[in-house]
């Protein structure tokens, strides 16, 4: 019986180690997506577009920038449809933002 147990209970511990470790990559996912914005953000507000597109090429795999610009704030959104490790496991919507204000020229 304490056979049974022990090899129910090293099943669980590796379901769970599976589960956790899937968690931290969707959450570094969201971390790169993060990144990505606020990166985008502050080379559009200094109105260098190069670096602003050397700083978008770094994005995660998939995902969709938005620049949007409101008199002088200018608005980033990241979206990404997270899909890691197989693209038949639940996917999870991914969404980071960054608000800079443009630098005087």
């Amino acid at each position: 019986m304490v056979t049974l147990e022990l090899a129910l209970a090293t099943l669980g511990a590796a379901a769970v180690l599976v589960v956790l470790a899937w968690v931290l990559t969707v959450v570094m996912l969201l971390v790169r997506c993060q990144d990505t914005a606020t990166g985008i953000a502050r080379q559009e507000a200094r109105g260098d577009s190069d670096a602003s597109s050397r700083v978008a090429s770094g994005r995660p795999q998939g995902a969709r920038v938005a620049i949007g610009r409101e008199r002088d704030e200018i608005h980033i959104v990241v979206t990404l449809e997270a899909r890691p490790w197989a693209a038949w496991l639940p996917s999870v919507p991914l969404t980071a933002s960054a608000t800079a204000i443009a630098e005087p020229s």
